[in-house]
């Protein structure tokens, strides 16, 4: 019998999944034009169809685009997506369309870096498995700047309170910097800066949890429950050290249970090469 498994390398942690980022966006027909036209991702067909509010999968994954005063991640998103020559094409020839804008790219050894019209920043790999695994398509880290002196105190919270697995790891410059499993193949990560934060403007991601109730208790005993949104949901929005009770970092966290109707949700995936001209019969979906 082989045993010689390394069995912790198939460990999740509590949170299971990261499913959405959210951003507000003043202007729906230019979020169209960066995240579907630009960067080939797909309207979601079912759910938020109208125009004050635009759901975009990626994978298994989504960005949440209410329209409102634009918002700006403190940080940058990485995704996953294929076929580097056709992305860069698309931006290219999105250009024009988002001139005066702040949206632009560049290319890099193993990333292509974007900038959408808002200042947001991600950076998208094509897929490889030693790296994300089996993702083809999807949000597989975000990596957060927060300040010097926190990123210990937030992979505590994320193990102590969140129950899930969190690390940190010495950078350059005498910064720290904590990565926490969210998900198969997924991240947070949290990396020190010297440099001056810009004032957090309500932007959010979403996560599934396996004990939904364990981190509720928690967070409740230390006064950081924002809002109970139904039996399915509650949301902070601190991130706080538990040894020492100071506040890290804040970012609110819409936090669902696997029970969750939305949870596993098949999300509908386009083949962004499709077009009606050289149509292929068979080819119109993406399966990641």
């Amino acid at each position: 019998m082989n045993d010689n498994f390394d069995r912790s390398a198939e460990d999740l942690g509590n949170i299971v999944h990261l499913e959405h980022v959210n951003l507000t966006v003043p202007d729906p027909l230019l979020a169209t034009r960066f995240y579907i036209s630009a960067l080939g991702l797909t309207r979601d067909p079912y759910l938020m169809t109208g125009v004050d509010n635009m759901w975009v999968n990626a994978g298994a994954t989504q960005f949440h685009l209410p329209r409102g005063a634009a918002q700006r991640l403190r940080g940058t998103v990485d995704l996953v997506m294929p076929d580097r020559p056709a992305l860069l094409e698309r931006l290219r020839a999105g250009t024009a369309g988002m001139a005066g804008t702040e949206f632009a790219f560049e290319e890099h050894a193993d990333h292509v870096a974007v900038r959408c019209p808002w200042g947001n920043r991600l950076r998208c790999f094509e897929p490889d498995g030693a790296r994300f695994g089996a993702t083809r398509l999807g949000i597989v880290n975000i990596a957060f700047e927060v300040p010097v002196g926190s990123a210990a105190g937030i992979a505590r919270f994320y193990r102590e309170v969140m129950g899930t697995r969190a690390s940190t790891s010495a950078e350059a410059a005498g910064a720290t910097s904590a990565q926490v499993a969210v998900g198969q193949g997924q991240t947070l990560c949290f990396g020190e800066t010297r440099g001056e934060l810009p004032a957090y403007d309500g932007h959010h991601i979403q996560v599934y949890v396996a004990d939904f109730s364990g981190p509720h208790r928690r967070l409740s005993e230390r006064g950081l429950i924002s809002e109970e949104s139904d039996q399915h949901q509650y949301r902070f929005l601190d991130i706080s050290d538990p040894q020492t009770g100071a506040a890290c970092f804040r970012l609110e966290h819409e936090v669902r249970s696997t029970t969750h109707p939305l949870f596993k949700r098949p999300l509908v995936n386009r083949n962004p090469a499709q077009s009606n001209r050289g149509y292929r019969p068979g080819a119109d979906a993406f399966l990641p």
